[in-house]
Order: structure tokens, then sequence, then C-alpha cells
């Protein structure tokens, strides 16, 4: 099937980041094949089906590096977060984590994956799912979204899941078994990381992901924490001591990344790691991007480096709009130089820089002959785009997820006006409410209210 998108202006980042005033895009099945002059693509394909994007902004579907899908969607805003360090994980995650069970794994993936894409977000590298990654992959499949699954492992001495090298390998390996690279949802190699996994766990892990092809992800010195925990067990700081194990290289994308020091930086750019760099969640927790985090800095050094938006009650909204802003305010503000980095810089890190540091600039990230068709069109009829100024300003500071009118994936329409093709969205949140009070009963949490909650009803 063909179907032509027209009369929009299309925000291509392609290599001159080409815009086309009024143009179209031609999509036959699941991939690009015409982009260009809209009087001339019309009468090329005259059969094709019409989708009119007049006086809207197409781009790409953006990339969000780092995401999870299970454990917090289901009690999004309820973690208090005026917690102590590591509460807000031994009190809340891992108990919930421990309760989820397969049908709450794949609702809570299918409420990320439909907030996702609603927002314009077409690929997301999940961070890890504790026990049931064929749930949270059916979940993100039920919505049509692109992405990546991952089990997480760990062979730490004592908690839940806790496995041998071997067996967590094993676990790894069963992921990227059933969904092989190429297919919308890819198996990647997943551990936690911080200081979770044992020296044998992450050799052992990065060698899989090289030997299969694929890639691998982990978490690594959001806080000062890390670094103090590696200086402690191995005299080195983290990427020093992956750098040691031969764990670095661009099958490697590290989450965070905030609290590396100069030779840190120096190695995950000179073995062409990737960082999946998630604002909001630094702020919101208090992590210190702002006195320690130089991702803008790495960017500009040539690195490679994503956008993420992390967790429901981290970074709250799964919505890179808002993530790009943040890290382009972020920028210019703590380094007072706003010369350096901006809203293009920022969208770039949304859409084809962001594809580059996942490994797959090649399908997605551009609009671009030949690539997935992986396609967003704004609406531009709110007040951040009246009147019309510069294309990158407007995406990244006048507006967010909420102008998001079409979004394809793959060819295939997901989201028509602002709603799902895929799923039944009142289904969807009845389902989600109940399953959030029975998690929660489960686990014998009682949700704190610091406001009083009367019923007036």
């Amino acid at each position: 099937m063909q179907v032509i998108l027209s009369g929009g202006d299309i925000v291509t980042m392609n290599p001159s980041r080409d815009v086309l005033l009024g143009g179209s895009i031609v999509v036959t099945d699941n991939r690009i094949t015409a982009v260009g002059s809209t009087a001339q693509l019309r009468a090329a394909y005259p059969d094709a089906v019409h989708v009119d994007a007049a006086g809207c902004v197409v781009t790409p579907g953006m990339v969000n590096a780092h995401q999870h899908f299970t454990g917090d969607p289901l009690v999004r805003s309820c973690i208090p977060d005026l917690l102590a360090p590591g509460v807000s994980i031994f009190g809340w995650s891992v108990p919930i984590h421990s309760e989820h069970t397969p049908e709450d794994d794949e609702i809570s993936a299918a409420i990320c994956a439909l907030e996702s894409l609603q927002n314009g977000v077409t690929t997301v590298v999940e961070a890890g799912t504790v026990a049931h990654p064929v749930s949270v992959a059916r979940g993100m499949e039920r919505a049509g979204l692109r992405g990546t699954i991952g089990t997480w492992g760990w062979d730490i001495e004592s908690g839940p899941f806790v496995g041998t090298v071997d067996e967590v390998l094993g676990w790894q390996a069963e992921v990227l078994d059933r969904f092989p690279l190429g297919g919308l949802i890819e198996g990647w190699v997943t551990l936690v990381g911080h200081d979770l996994a044992s020296d044998a766990l992450l050799v052992g892990a990065s060698d899989l992901a090289r030997r299969r092809g694929t890639n691998m992800t982990m978490h690594l010195s959001p806080t000062s924490s890390d670094p103090e925990r590696y200086l402690e067990r191995t005299g080195r700081r983290p990427v020093v001591h992956l750098d040691h194990l031969g764990v670095l290289g661009p099958h490697l994308v590290l989450a965070h990344g905030v609290w590396f020091d100069d030779v840190e930086i120096d190695l995950v750019l000179r073995s062409r790691t990737a960082i999946a760099y998630c604002p909001w969640a630094y702020l919101r927790l208090g992590q210190g991007v702002t006195r320690a985090g130089r991702h803008a800095e790495i960017v500009e050094r040539g690195g490679r480096v994503a956008l993420g938006c992390d967790a429901s009650n981290a970074g709250d909204v799964a919505d890179i709009l808002r993530a790009a802003a943040l890290a382009a305010g972020l920028a210019r503000d703590v380094r007072l130089e706003p010369e350096r980095f901006g809203a293009h810089e920022a969208f770039e890190l949304a859409t084809i820089a962001g594809a580059e540091a996942i490994g797959m600039a090649d399908r997605i990230g551009s609009l671009e002959v030949g690539k997935q068709a992986d396609i967003v069109v704004h609406r531009t009829d709110g007040w951040g785009w009246s009147p019309r100024g510069d294309v990158g300003l407007q995406l990244v500071w006048g507006t967010d997820g909420r102008s998001v009118r079409d979004v394809f994936v793959a060819g295939r329409q997901v989201v028509r006006d602002g709603r799902s093709t895929t799923l039944d969205v009142g289904a969807l949140w009845d389902e989600a409410q109940q399953r959030q009070a029975s998690l929660l009963r489960r686990t014998g949490i009682t949700v704190p209210h610091r406001w009083p909650q009367i019923d007036a009803s």
C-alpha cells in the first residue's frame, strides 16, 4: 500500500537538515520511497492514500533511549518525592517489581508505549524488565511502538531474581533469541548496572552483545554513589573500571552518566560508548545534574548522546520534546554560554543523533528515502506555533508532545488526530486503575497524600 503525506513543512533531519516547505512524503508499505515536491509527487502517485498535512510540521519519529516500562507506570505519581536516598528503591520499587505479574507488566508497557506514541516518540529503549520481557514486548506491540527489550539480571548476594553469571547470561540470550535484530521489537543485553554486577557478569554480558551483533545498556552514575562504590570495591572510577574490563565500546549505551570526571569522559569519547541523558529525572530526584552533568560538552566533542525520559516517578512524562527543551536550557544556563548549544542541537539528540547513539541511524531518525516510515505530524494551530517562526525553535521551545496529531511507525498509522488507532484507551485506563489497586494491596503499600483527601461526592 502507498500513502502520501502532503503539504506539510517537512523537517527532514537529513545531512543538510533541509526543511521542505509545503512538501510531501510517499510511504510504500513500511518505508519512505519519496520526499519532495507536493505537485510532483501527487502527480506521480495519483492512487496513493492521501493524508493532508497542509499547515502542519512533519518530523521524524523521536527516539527515547531510556524508559522504564514496568513498575512505575502503574504507580505514577505515587512515590513521594521528599524521600531520603535509597528509600524510593527499597521501599517502593523493589516490592512493586517483586509483585508484578505478567499481566501487570503487559498493561504497564502498553500504557507507557501509548503515552510515548501520542507524544511523537516512535522508538524506545526499554530500560529492563525484571521478570516478564515477553509480556512487556506484547504491550509494546499492541500499541504499535518500535523498541528494544531486555531482562534485568544481577549476581549480587541476595535479593529478588538473583542468579549466577551463567543463569543471568542465559536469560539475556533467551531474549535475544526471542526478539532477533531487525524486528519492530528487538532484544538487547540489559543489565541493571550501577554496582549490581560482578566483573564476570559485566564482561560476559558485553561479550554476548558483541558476539550477537546487538547492543547492551545499563545504568551508571546518575548520582555520586556509583563512583564512591566502584572506588571502594575496585580502586577505580566506574568508566575507568569498565575500560579496564574491556566493556566499553559502540555497542554500549550507558544510561545517565551524570557524575563522570575528565578521564571518564575521555574514555567514553575514545571508545564511542553512547549515553542516554534523562535530564528531568535528575532534577526531579535531586541527583546533581546542574553540578556534575556535562552532556552538552560530550555532544560538542563528538560524543554519542541520546535523550531519555526514565521512569514515571522520575522523568514522569514520556515526552522527548520536554527533555530536549530541558537539555538545551541546562546547557545554556549552567555554563552561562548561550551561543553554544540550543534548540537545534537538542532536536538532533531527539531524532537523528539519538538514532545514531542507539545504533539505528541506518533505519530511523530522519525522513529520507529508504528509511523506515516513522513519521510524526504536528498541529500548528496552538499559540506556541502562532505566528510561525524558526521551526527548530518552535519544536523545542514552543511546544511539546501535545501538538502531535498523527504518528506512523513502519508505515502503519498508530495515532490519528491524537487518538490511538490500536488500543481501546478507555478499557486500558480502567484496567490500569484496577491493577494499580491490586498491586498496592499485594505489596502492602499505602500511598501517602500530603494534602488531605476529602470525599466530597
